[in-house]
């Protein structure tokens, strides 16, 4: 593991984007994380699954970086978005972090399937969501038992985890990605509506075309990728998925 020079508290981190589009609002910087508990079949960064890698640096030494692209940030009413990974297993980290930005006025993301070990301290996660402006969750599957093959984890701890935001009157998006043949039946769409019609406060539901630009991370790392025989979503899975809403 690589280390930066010693500050405070430090997070195990994947790697930067100083130009991210499409990860909240605005341009935003974003800070993909390292480790992941769920095992998604489709994820695209399976190299961001190992606990004990990435580099180490400090809140200090990630907003720096953050700082020079301020002006840009700033301008199109970007911020700062977390993503992964889970970043969720790094509760300090984010919190140090993000009491840096809501120093500094920067708009705060987190993308997140809600999922973290039993054993993260419950105090620490309401710091991370008291300091967070917005979270992204990513839902994988409307149906319990489709949901644990997709992800290896439990429906209900992503819903568990809503549900806090809920409680915190706290905003958030969730995201869906479309898998043709996978997680795009009438009865997926019936069931996410389901789960959304008992929310308040989840301000957009976005769905991502599912794709297999990631499918070569898995074979790098001698993983047979799980989803060898889908096919991508093309525009009249999406158009059909986003009917079913109104949309």
């Amino acid at each position: 593991m690589k280390q930066c020079k010693s500050h405070s508290v430090k997070g195990k981190i994947h790697s930067l984007e100083s130009f991210g589009a499409q990860d909240g609002p605005g341009i935003r910087y974003v800070v993909f994380m390292q480790g992941c508990v769920a095992r998604c079949m489709y994820c695209q960064n399976p190299d961001t699954w190992e606990l004990n890698a990435g580099t180490l640096m400090s809140a200090e030494e990630v907003f720096e970086k953050i700082e020079r692209c301020l002006p840009y940030l700033n301008s199109s009413k970007g911020g700062v978005t977390i993503s992964g990974g889970e970043p969720l297993l790094q509760p300090d980290f984010l919190i140090d972090l993000f009491n840096l930005c809501r120093r500094n006025s920067v708009h705060t993301a987190i993308d997140t399937s809600g999922f973290y070990p039993k054993e993260i301290d419950p105090k620490k996660i309401n710091k991370v969501i008291n300091l967070t402006d917005l979270f992204i969750m990513d839902i994988k599957a409307s149906s319990i038992d489709l949901h644990k093959s997709i992800t290896s984890r439990e429906l209900k701890d992503a819903l568990s985890f809503i549900k806090k935001l809920e409680k915190k009157n706290k905003r958030y998006w969730i995201r869906y990605v479309l898998v043709p043949d996978l997680n795009d039946y009438d009865e997926d769409m019936e069931g996410l509506k389901a789960i959304l019609s008992n929310l308040k406060n989840c301000k957009k539901l976005e769905f991502l075309p599912y794709h297999t630009l990631g499918k070569h991370k898995w074979e790098h790392l001698g993983m047979k990728y799980p989803l060898e025989n889908f096919r991508a979503a093309n525009q009249g899975d999406m158009k059909k998925a986003l009917s079913k809403f109104g949309k």
